[in-house]
C-alpha cells in the first residue's frame, strides 16, 4: 500500500507539473468525456439499438476469433501435442478390446464432470452476467436427490437411469433412517466439480490485473480503473459500498492465502474485487488460485451443499406445506399443487409413473422451465450486450489515440 501510495503521489505530482505547462487536457474535462462515453457504451443494447448492437458483436467475435487463432499459432506445439494425444485417445476409445468396460466409465464420469464444471464456470464468468446454475441446476439436483433419499431410504439408485432420472432400489430398505452424510457422499462429486468451476471462472479478474501491472500501461478494464481509483481515495471513502471493497481489498493484501481463503469460503459478491486485488499486487498464480480453489469447491461448496439438504429434508418440507396451508384466503388453493407434485414425485421414485400425472406436477414443472429458458435468453443477451459494448470501447479508443498523434 506505502509503495502504491507513492506511486500515485508520483503520478500527482508529474500531473500538477503538466498542468502548469499547458500540456495536459483538464482531468474534469476528461472525466467527464469519459462517463459520457461509457454512458453511449451502455445505450448499445438489442433492445434499443438491435441493428448496431448486432453489428458490433458480430465484429467483436471476428476480432476475438482473430486474436485466439493468433495465440494458437504462437502456442503450435503445444496445440501439436494436444491433437495427437487427442488421436491415442479416440483410437483407444473406439478399438474393440477388454480395455472397453474401463473406457465407458471414465467417458460417463469424464462427460459428468465436464458438465458441471462447465455449468461452475459459466456462473462466475458472463461477460458481464453469470448464469445463476447453483439455483438453475446444482441446487434442484441435491434437493431432487435429498427428496428421494429420505423416500427410499436409500441412495443407492440404480445407475442408469441415475442421474438423468432418479428412481428407488428393487430391495426395500428396512430399519434405521438415511443420515445426512449419505446425502452430501451421493452428490459430493458434482458439488465439488460446480465449485471448481467457479474457481476457475475466478482466473480472468486475476489475469488482468497481473498483466496490466506487469506491462504497466493503462488498464483496458473500467473494473481495474474503479480498483486503482478506490486506492488513491481510500482515505476518504464513505459509503458502505467503498468500505466493503476497501475491507476485501485490505483482507487479501495483509493475510494472503487466508484472507483468499476467508474471502472465497463465504458468498461474496466482492470477490472479482479479491482476485483484481491479487493479480495487482502481483501474488503468485497457485496462492490465489489455491486458495480459491479450497474455498469454492471445498469449504463455501460443503456449507450451500448442507442448506440446500436440509431444507429439503422430509420434516422441513411437509413443514413449509403446511405452512403455506396456513396463509388466509388463499392458503389451500396454494398448498394443493405443491402437495400433488410431491405425491407425484413419491409415485415416480416407487415406478408408479404410467398413470396420468397429477395437475400439479405439469404446473410446477412448466413454470421451472420457463424460469430455464427466460434465464438462459437473458444470459445469451447479456454476452451479446457485453461484446458489442467492447467493440465500441475499441472505436472510443482508437479515437482518443487519434486525437493524441495530431
Amino acid at each position: 500500500m506505502a509503495e502504491n501510495g507513492t506511486d500515485c503521489d508520483q503520478r500527482r505530482v508529474g500531473m500538477s507539473k503538466e498542468q502548469h505547462n499547458g500540456n495536459f487536457t483538464d482531468s474534469s474535462l476528461l472525466s467527464e468525456r469519459k462517463r459520457r462515453d461509457r454512458e453511449e457504451r451502455l445505450n448499445i443494447v438489442l433492445w434499443r439499438q438491435p441493428l448496431v448492437t448486432l453489428q458490433y458483436f458480430f465484429l467483436e467475435t471476428l476480432i476475438n476469433l482473430k486474436e485466439w487463432t493468433i495465440k494458437l499459432w504462437h502456442r503450435r506445439s503445444i496445440l501439436v501435442s494436444f491433437l495427437l494425444l487427442l488421436a491415442v485417445l479416440t483410437a483407444t476409445y473406439y478399438v474393440e478390446g477388454r480395455h472397453q468396460q474401463y473406457v465407458r466409465y471414465m467417458e460417463k464420469k469424464f462427460f459428468w464432470c465436464a458438465y458441471w464444471v462447465g455449468l461452475g464456470i459459466l456462473s462466475s464468468v458472463g461477460l458481464g452476467t453469470g448464469l445463476h446454475t447453483f439455483l438453475l441446476y446444482l441446487g434442484p439436483h441435491i434437493a431432487s436427490v435429498t427428496l428421494a433419499a429420505y423416500e427410499c431410504n436409500s441412495v443407492d439408485f440404480p445407475e442408469p437411469p441415475y442421474p438423468d432420472q432418479i428412481i428407488c432400489p428393487d430391495e426395500e430398505v428396512s430399519g434405521g433412517s438415511i443420515s445426512l452424510w449419505a446425502i452430501i457422499s451421493k452428490v459430493r462429486l458434482e458439488a465439488c466439480m460446480w465449485g471448481a468451476g467457479t474457481a476457475i471462472g475466478e482466473l480472468p479478474p486475476y489475469f488482468m490485473a497481473r498483466a496490466a501491472r506487469l506491462s504497466g500501461a493503462e488498464p483496458d478494464d473500467e473494473e481495474y480503473q474503479e480498483f486503482e481509483e478506490m486506492l488513491e481515495h481510500a482515505q476518504t471513502a464513505q459509503d458502505f459500498a467503498s468500505r466493503a471493497k476497501l475491507a476485501v481489498q485490505n483482507l487479501v493484501q495483509k493475510v494472503g492465502f487466508f484472507g483468499i481463503l476467508a474471502c472465497a469460503s463465504i458468498p461474496n459478491p466482492l470477490f472479482d474485487l479479491a482476485g483484481i486485488t491479487c493479480g495487482h499486487f502481483l501474488v503468485p498464480f497457485w496462492t490465489f488460485f489455491g486458495a480459491t480453489l479450497i474455498g469454492k469447491a471445498v469449504i463455501k461448496m460443503h456449507i450451500q451443499k448442507l442448506f440446500v439438504i436440509i431444507t429439503f429434508s422430509k420434516h422441513i418440507v411437509e413443514q413449509m406445506v403446511s405452512l403455506i396451508g396456513a396463509i388466509p384466503s388463499i392458503g389451500p388453493s396454494l398448498q394443493k399443487p405443491f402437495q400433488e407434485y410431491l405425491e407425484a414425485q413419491r409415485i415416480k421414485l416407487h415406478h408408479k409413473s404410467d398413470g396420468g400425472a397429477p395437475q400439479g406436477e405439469n404446473w410446477l414443472s412448466w413454470m421451472f422451465e420457463k424460469l430455464v429458458i427466460v434465464m438462459v435468453c437473458y444470459f445469451i443477451l447479456s454476452i451479446i450486450n457485453s461484446m458489442a459494448q467492447s467493440y465500441a470501447k475499441r472505436l472510443q479508443q482508437k479515437m482518443y489515440s487519434e486525437e493524441k498523434t495530431k
